[in-house]
């Protein structure tokens, strides 16, 4: 598993059960060790002496886990056979990784066609066993209770950009959460100055390679702000073409919410396919306005649409002032915001000029100013109680149907040594 591999699999697991069926006691040892990964904490970890042959034995009779992990020396056609049996008793959607005791192309071969996710060759180390299992639990079931919230303004030049990004860092350092910043400008972005990267890709290839679900392409597109900040490093696109359908944003978003707990985008000069995508599916939506009479009509105005495209509802669409003071003779008092847009204001901030343009331009954390500071403390208070819950999982309900053949995403044949 590569470096860009690992960091997707830095997150608090969604509950989940994964049984080994072994009779080595290294691996055993090594499984058992995981108890103690932090990101196992809801994940039950159960061993069974035996293989495959117990494997099939238990779930003819019993429900099979989300994973189960088989143990073999036997890497014949009848151990294939064997496993072609076991997934005639697995539930549908069960994941299996195979540790084998040689690096056999014939087998993985055969292995694929079956479905396994995972082929490991003995010994095993827990750390390389538990990036395994993390990667292959967050293929199947995600993220659970990932958490997308939305930035945008009425009109260009209201803040949307600084906003985001101090909202990021204060998410990522401040509540420790796992966050992915998402600048969904394209060629417009000036996100690579902020955080401090050089621009690797367009918003097309990432949206592409997750559609082509080629994640060592998307692995190398994504840029590790910090231990908890993730940026997709775009921002080489054309800036005058968007030809991106709109599901294939879709599919990269879904992607980005199936690894990061919490994801935050920044909509401003965005294509308006992806605008539509995003708000339609965020659970927070921020709408960053200045105290300006144009710019106040014009969040009115994508309020309305906005409570068109979400059904007739925009409770979640939270208003920011931004900039208030920089023109106090030109600007409408709060109160009338609120009257204009029919909904309270939830956070005001004042026109700091220095303070935010040092912040864009040189990438420096607004939060760890002494001023800066009490303004992520205000805007993290209007999404912090939908990034309470982030990473929780769902309700999962059992499904006893048989599948007959293993589910799971087919990653590389490695050897671990």
């Amino acid at each position: 598993m590569s470096d860009d591999d690992r960091s997707y699999t830095s997150v608090l697991l969604p509950s989940a059960r994964v049984t080994l069926f072994t009779r080595d006691a290294e691996t055993r040892a090594a499984f058992e060790a995981i108890r103690q990964d932090w990101r196992f904490a809801r994940v039950t970890l159960d061993v069974v002496e035996g293989g495959v042959n117990d494997a099939i034995n238990t779930y003819t009779s019993y429900a099979s886990p989300d994973l189960v992990i088989i143990q073999t020396e036997e890497i014949a056609d009848g151990f294939t056979d064997r496993l072609e049996a076991l997934g005639g008793v697995c539930n549908e959607g069960t994941a299996a990784i195979i540790i084998g005791p040689v690096n056999d192309v014939n087998l993985y071969r055969r292995l694929v066609n079956l479905g396994i996710s995972d082929y490991l060759v003995k010994p095993i180390r827990t750390e390389h066993l538990g990036n395994d299992i993390a990667a292959t639990l967050l293929k199947k079931i995600g993220a659970t209770g990932s958490r997308l919230i939305a930035l945008m303004g009425g009109k260009g030049g209201v803040g949307v950009t600084a906003i985001s990004e101090t909202l990021a860092w204060a998410t990522s350092d401040m509540l420790g959460q796992k966050t992915f910043l998402l600048d969904a400008s394209g060629g417009w972005s000036t996100l690579s100055v902020g955080i401090g990267f050089e621009p690797a890709a367009t918003l097309a290839e990432a949206a592409r390679a997750a559609v082509e679900k080629n994640e060592d392409s998307l692995g190398r597109m994504i840029h590790e702000a910090s231990d908890k900040l993730f940026v997709l490093s775009s921002g080489s696109d054309v800036m005058l073409e968007d030809n991106v359908p709109p599901e294939h944003y879709e599919t990269l978003l879904n992607y980005l919410m199936g690894i990061y707990p919490v994801v935050i985008v920044d909509l401003s000069q965005s294509p308006s396919a992806l605008r539509r995508v995003v708000l339609t599916k965020a659970n927070r939506i921020v709408m960053v306005t200045t105290p300006t009479l144009p710019a106040v009509r014009a969040t009115r105005t994508l309020l309305q649409e906005l409570k068109d495209l979400r059904g007739g509802a925009s409770d979640e669409a939270e208003i920011v002032v931004n900039m208030q003071g920089y023109s106090a003779k030109n600007e409408v008092s709060k109160s009338q915001i609120e009257q204009g847009l029919e909904r309270r204001v939830a956070v005001v901030i004042p026109f700091e000029t220095d303070l935010f343009v040092t912040v864009e331009s040189q990438g420096k954390k607004l939060h760890e100013d002494k001023e800066g500071v009490l303004i992520a403390e205000k805007l993290l208070r209007i999404v912090r109680d939908v990034i309470s819950g982030a990473g929780s999982d769902g309700t999962k309900t059992e499904d006893d149907k048989k599948s007959g053949k293993l589910s799971g995403l087919l990653t590389k044949l490695k050897a671990k040594g």
